[in-house]
């Protein structure tokens, strides 16, 4: 009995844990799994997927409301997902790169520009939190993200163990062990400001934190869990900026990256050259940085 498309493709995921990050993972199962649904209803085969198939997937993405970026991610997910399985790749076929040139001609290539978290929103975000136990925490957190312009992801992959404090001349940074563009762990330390280092110490001390990940979800009841998600950092942003007063114009435009964003257009703003934000931010393609910075006054 030949094993169907669902079972080929948890297989491959199987096979690609630990070779690639869990968001990436993630994102090959949501789109390809919408891949198999559609085959599924105009009774088609999903391994492997024929050229025609393919465009006519796209046909119906572009039609469907969503941004092309996250259609040119289906795509991949789907070249990925046949490359993986040593099966003829449906995406490399003229038919199916028609259709996605007339996608892109249809919606644009344009993406959406994150939200810049820059030093007065911050300090008007900082003022907003609660004396709480959830405020300490959101405090050390927004500051954090601030100095060391870490993604979602990374935010939440740091670790207790991995804080060093000179207490010589205050200096203090963390290490960074794995990021998007080192994915061999070879580490990066983050240099952050006696503030953030204040904040993120009272963080510990008032949760109690002895080991494992520094920041955590906190229950309705209180309790400190073992860690957090990173899709939950967009809500923890957007709910400091509606306590704070920030207008809902603005804050529903804050996402996980907004103070990433924020500090490299700062950054910018204060004469940093290229280089240094490049090596600030872990970019690896000077086209992202000034895609990040070019809302900057």
């Amino acid at each position: 009995m030949n094993p169907t498309a669902n079972q080929l493709l948890n297989e491959t995921l199987i096979h690609i844990e630990g070779a690639y990050a869990p968001s990436t993972i993630r994102a090959y199962k949501g789109n390809f799994e919408k891949f198999i649904k559609f085959c599924e209803s105009e009774n088609k085969q999903a391994f492997p997927a024929h050229p025609t198939t393919v465009a006519k997937f796209i046909q119906v993405l572009t039609k469907s409301g969503i941004k092309s970026a996250s259609i040119r991610l289906a795509f991949a997910s789907i070249s990925t997902i046949h490359k993986l399985n040593e099966l003829p790749d449906p995406t490399q076929s003229p038919t199916a790169k028609l259709e996605l040139r007339r996608m892109h001609r249809t919606l644009g290539r344009t993406s959406k520009q994150a939200y810049g978290i820059t030093t007065p929103t911050l300090r008007i975000m900082l003022e907003g939190t609660s004396n709480d136990l959830r405020g300490v925490r959101n405090r050390a957190l927004l500051l954090i993200a601030y100095d060391s312009l870490c993604r979602r992801s990374e935010l939440t992959s740091l670790n207790i163990e991995d804080i060093e404090h000179n207490e010589i001349d205050s200096r203090a940074r963390i290490r960074l062990r794995k990021s998007k563009t080192d994915q061999d762990s070879l580490g990066t330390w983050l240099l952050i400001s006696n503030e953030a280092f204040i904040a993120l110490a009272n963080w510990l001390e008032s949760a109690r934190i002895k080991s494992g990940k520094i920041f955590r979800g906190i229950s309705p009841s209180g309790e400190i869990r073992r860690s957090i998600q990173p899709a939950q950092i967009n809500r923890i942003y957007k709910k400091i900026a509606k306590d704070a007063g920030i207008s809902q114009s603005e804050f529903k435009n804050i996402s996980g990256h907004s103070l990433r964003v924020g500090a490299a257009q700062d950054l910018m703003t204060s004469g940093a050259s290229l280089p240094i934000l490049m090596a600030r931010g872990r970019w690896s393609k000077p086209d992202t940085v000034i895609h990040y910075v070019k809302s900057a006054n």
